[in-house]
């Protein structure tokens, strides 16, 4: 179980984060899901901020399709409940 000490400085940390740019949280996003594994794969780390990148661009320029949050939610709901079957 985690300290209030300890709570507090994750929320605080995770409040900074979601104030930062779109480009700059991506990178972050990045940065912490490699300290997750434990085997570094380079082409799949520049496949993958080439990709994040892509899309920041595509929605900066406007160009992407975006949908809502409670339209994503709905989209994985329906698809786990037809893999579930």
């Amino acid at each position: 179980m985690l300290d209030m000490p300890s709570m507090r400085s994750v929320e605080g940390i995770a409040d900074e984060a979601l104030s930062l740019p779109a480009n700059e949280r991506a990178a972050l996003v990045l940065r912490l899901a490699e300290s997750l594994d434990e085997q570094h794969d380079d082409d799949a780390e520049d496949a993958w901020a080439a990709a994040v990148t892509e899309r920041i661009e595509a929605l900066n320029a406007g160009t992407a399709s975006t949908i809502t949050t409670a339209e994503a939610l709905a989209e994985a709901r329906a698809r786990l409940s037809a893999h579930r079957g």
